[in-house]
């Protein structure tokens, strides 16, 4: 699905690979959920949880970005590639090792896997760790509990 690009101010940033954008013009404009396609961040609990969360802040809080949305996910997020100040966010997040590439949603990103190999083999962000835990195998071990 490919729809409209959007251009947005980022407000908020939940963690590595979700933040909040307002999009629209001024008095009509509406706030959206994002997922950024492709790529899945350590939880906040799991180490480099906060680092990629404040790594996604740097590039994109406050700052004007274009979402390319590509689909809704289970949790009513819109799934998109994103762009902040012409940065691809999903790339920056892979190369700093602070993300993984969501294999089953790279199909149209090839070039992450390439990014993630490079950071994999520097030893950069959670590589540096000796045995990292996926953020998918970690969510199936610790799975979600609302209080």
């Amino acid at each position: 699905m490919s729809l409209a690009a959007l251009v947005c101010l980022i407000v908020a940033i939940s963690d590595g690979d979700t933040l909040t954008a307002r999009c629209g013009a001024g008095g009509a404009y509406r706030q959206v959920k994002v997922r950024v396609a492709a790529i899945d961040a350590p939880e906040s609990r799991q180490a480099f949880g906060q680092k990629s969360r404040q790594n996604l802040a740097r590039l994109c809080f406050r700052q004007q970005a274009t979402l390319q949305p590509r689909e809704q996910d289970s949790y009513g997020r819109t799934v998109a590639d994103v762009r902040c100040g012409g940065t691809d966010v999903a790339s920056a997040q892979v190369r700093a090792g602070l993300a993984w590439v969501y294999t089953p949603y790279a199909g149209a990103h090839p070039h992450l896997g390439l990014l993630q190999q490079r950071a994999r083999g520097s030893g950069v962000g959670l590589w540096s760790q000796r045995r990292p835990l996926a953020p998918w195998d970690y969510r199936h071990r610790h799975p979600y509990r609302p209080h």
